[in-house]
């Protein structure tokens, strides 16, 4: 790669990481359990795998297949922030906006930078806007599920042990 080529590339994985930052301050905002940084990071480490695929392996090889790696391991990722908690599922919203990171630093490192930045301003009003359309049922059903989380029991305490008894002579 060239260092003109790798300047241009800094500046992608700057974009990157400025774009899924936005991303991720949103669900930092929420207390998930993937907030700012780990946003950050899939979108940065997305953009740079699909920038070597581009640059550092040219030729007739094909780099739809670095871009196929990344969607699995993303999925991954996500799937280890899915929570399941009393045959309900919680944090599914944070595993589809670390994808939709993924998908933005990618967008990025291919040149649509225009695409990138509509997509996160689009995956923004997605998880800041939308949620106050939410309806109170669901908000409601929301807050009594957090409330019956289930509380640990105190450890009993243990009994006395009796006293030994004194043995008198005669």
């Amino acid at each position: 790669m060239s260092l003109e080529t790798q300047f241009v590339a800094l500046l992608q994985l700057l974009l990157a990481i400025l774009l899924s930052g936005l991303i991720g301050l949103e669900r930092e905002r929420r207390d998930s359990p993937a907030g700012l940084r780990t946003h950050m990071m899939v979108g940065l480490g997305s953009c740079l795998f699909t920038l070597l695929s581009v640059y550092a392996f040219p030729g007739p090889g094909d780099s739809a297949r670095v871009a196929a790696q990344i969607v699995t391991g993303i999925g991954f990722l996500g799937a280890g922030t899915i929570i399941q908690r009393r045959r309900s599922v919680h944090q599914l919203t944070t595993a589809a906006s670390i994808w939709s990171t993924a998908a933005v630093g990618m967008a990025v490192a291919v040149g649509a930078w225009f695409l990138a930045i509509g997509a996160t301003l689009v995956i923004w009003v997605v998880l800041a806007i939308i949620r106050m359309f939410e309806t109170e049922k669901q908000q409601y059903e929301a807050e009594i599920a957090r409330k019956n989380e289930p509380v640990p029991e105190p450890e009993p305490e243990p009994e006395p042990e009796p006293e030994p008894k004194k043995r008198h002579r005669k």
